[in-house]
């Protein structure tokens, strides 16, 4: 819960910000200058693009959220807690990359299940490559919005 509260906050902050920069960029179109109404213009493009950017991330944890609270339910979310940790508290390395291995045997048996690919996308976590994580996450948010739409 602390992750959402932190992401509603940022994203208030956002909004702030963005009605802020809009004002501006009103302003300077409103100037009548060739030079005003151009920065304006591109001013006002800003929030836009911010706002999408906002939007998307946000869509993306909501997903997932769902997707684990599905899980959950199921009895299904993957378990790491029997990993052997470091004393930072990260999973080690070697029991990260044995979870990451099965987890990847698990999608190349079932490459349709969103499930697989969540766990796999968690194994990318745990073994510290975000930007794959991220990326295989999306895989599964495709296929569960698939399977939902099917449903």
């Amino acid at each position: 819960m602390k992750a959402r509260t932190t992401a509603f906050i940022i994203t208030a902050a956002l909004a702030v910000y963005f009605v802020l920069l809009g004002g501006r960029a009103v302003v300077l179109i409103g100037t009548g200058e060739a030079v005003g109404i151009g920065l304006g213009a591109a001013v006002l493009v800003l929030p836009l693009i911010g706002a999408w950017i906002a939007w998307t991330n946000l869509r993306f944890g909501f997903t997932t959220e769902e997707m684990a609270r599905r899980l959950a339910d199921e009895g299904a979310l993957p378990d790491v807690s029997g990993l052997p940790r470091r004393p930072s508290g990260r999973v080690d390395r070697e029991a990260a990359d044995a979870w990451f291995e099965q987890r990847r045997a698990d999608v190349e048996a079932e490459p349709e299940d969103w499930r697989r690919w969540f766990a796999l996308a968690q194994a990318y976590d745990l073994a510290g490559d975000r930007g794959r994580a991220r990326e295989t996450m999306r895989q599964a948010i495709d296929l569960f919005q698939v399977s939902k739409n099917q449903a």
